[in-house]
């Protein structure tokens, strides 16, 4: 996971991978999907006005870190387990004036920072304005096939590089 997106060998999700019946948004390098089979829906990249990610779980560093110590703490109480991840809302906005709203789950185990959010957002109107492509993404797993979640600052890193040439 590096910021919102959850990337695999030959496609980028936006929030969590889904199982099942779990709603979900792909990135392709021409086009987003959303759902599969009979109920997906998908659009070219040129048909695309506007993708934005609303209700976004954002905390600071030591906010996030207290929120893991107390699920760790709890759960070796047994008192409780950790609840699961946050429902984010995909909006896309077609030329065609067509508006979709689906939900999505969070990729982040507690929360996203504000600039692992910024920059995600970023890259994303990037790709709706044509500017970048999701393939960008796809790239660097294959190039790095990582095999570990990144630490906060590592992603932003990452988020970082691969704004920075389109800024």
């Amino acid at each position: 996971m590096i910021g919102l997106f959850w990337i695999e060998q030959d496609r980028v999700c936006l929030g969590s991978p889904p199982t099942e019946e779990d709603p979900d948004v792909f990135l392709f390098p021409a086009r987003l999907s959303i759902g599969e089979g009979v109920q997906q829906q998908a659009w070219p990249w040129t048909d695309i006005a506007d993708l934005q990610v609303l209700d976004v779980p954002v905390r600071s560093s030591a906010a996030r870190w207290a929120t893991r110590v107390t699920s760790v703490v709890a759960a070796a109480l047994n008192a409780w387990g950790p609840g699961g991840p946050s429902m984010m809302t995909a909006v896309v906005c077609a030329r065609d004036d067509q508006r979709v709203e689906t939900p999505v789950f969070s990729g982040a185990a507690t929360a996203y920072t504000q600039r692992e959010v910024d920059l995600s957002l970023g890259l994303l109107s990037h790709f709706v304005r044509g500017s970048a492509t999701p393939a960008l993404l796809t790239q660097w797993w294959q190039d790095n096939q990582p095999s570990d979640v990144l630490h906060s600052h590592e992603r932003e890193a990452v988020l970082e590089d691969w704004m920075s040439p389109l800024m």
